[in-house]
């Protein structure tokens, strides 16, 4: 069993999207973790769907933990009324400190910064640096055209069907949240200073 709080990491949007339905994923998710008791480890930045779920899990009562490099402090408007915010000086120091805090990691809809550290700690899965579980939060179909990608990624034999089992993908937070949390380790079990 992991310890208490249970920790999520969260990568998403420093932008709402044309969707309201995407700032309304943030906030739901956002929602269920505070509603939980757990905390959130994630960008630190106070824009778009980033602010949503960190403000949403504020709320509810849940912890906040933000991880924001220096030069991103104005650009992402680093977010003053958090549980935690930790200034780095590097990208690869904000997602290592993520993961090192993290049970789990769930991706909201967002861009290439969002793209990156999914694939990131999907690839550091993959390699065995740890085995918590990696989701997808779904809202309007935003992920369908990767996910179709990357079957046929499969199909082409570049993956296999056990890297796709790594990912899992719902519409509902806390559907989601049950699914990753019931194959969830401890992070000290875990040797992210290998990567």
């Amino acid at each position: 069993m992991t310890t208490a709080p249970l920790t999520v990491a969260v990568y998403c949007g420093s932008r709402n999207g044309v969707r309201p339905a995407y700032r309304a994923l943030a906030q739901a998710l956002g929602s269920e973790i505070g509603k939980r008791g757990w905390q959130l480890v994630y960008g630190g930045g106070r824009a778009g769907l980033m602010g949503a779920v960190a403000d949403a899990t504020l709320a509810a009562g849940g912890r906040v933990v933000g991880v924001i490099p220096e030069s991103l402090m104005n650009l992402e408007v680093g977010h003053a009324g958090l549980s935690e915010l930790h200034v780095v000086q590097t990208m690869h120091q904000r997602k290592q400190l993520m993961a090192e805090r993290s049970h789990a990691f769930i991706a909201l809809p967002g861009g290439i910064g969002t793209f990156e550290e999914l694939f990131e700690a999907w690839t550091w899965r993959h390699l065995n640096y740890h085995d918590r579980p990696i989701g997808l939060l779904d809202t309007e179909g935003y992920w369908a055209p990767m996910l179709q990608f990357l079957r046929h990624s499969v199909a082409e034999g570049f993956m296999g069907d056990d890297q796709m089992a790594m990912l899992h993908s719902d519409d509902d937070a806390a559907r989601l949240l049950d699914t990753l949390f019931a194959q969830a380790g401890d992070p000290a079990d875990d040797n992210f200073s290998r990567i």
